[in-house]
């Protein structure tokens, strides 16, 4: 089976901005993505957790997406003028994928 290279891009931000993320990625073509909660972590600011949590507002959402290796800067500059001026990370992996037209 032949692989092709991939970028698989992980964005965590504030759960309260995903839609903004989201409605940025649609906007950019974006060909698909997967949204995860985020249910615990711990960073500059010490420990923290969804635990206890009544809603989803104060927690965080995981954005993971693959797309080729062309494409890959655009998706980055369109997550990062989301992300930057607020609390997340962003992250990107090389990677290799059996059907590249479904990242296209």
């Amino acid at each position: 089976m032949q692989t092709h290279p991939a970028k698989r891009i992980e964005i965590i931000i504030e759960a309260p901005l995903l839609r903004r993320l989201t409605d940025a990625l649609d906007k950019a073509d974006v060909p698909g993505y997967t949204v995860l909660p985020v249910l615990a972590g711990s960073g500059k600011s010490g420990p923290w957790s969804r635990e206890g949590q009544v809603s989803s507002a104060g927690g965080m959402a995981s954005v993971t997406l693959v797309t080729t290796v062309e494409r890959a800067d655009q998706v980055l500059e369109t997550a990062f003028a989301v992300v930057q001026p607020h609390i997340g990370i962003v992250s990107v992996t090389d990677c290799e994928v059996i059907r590249p037209a479904r990242f296209a």
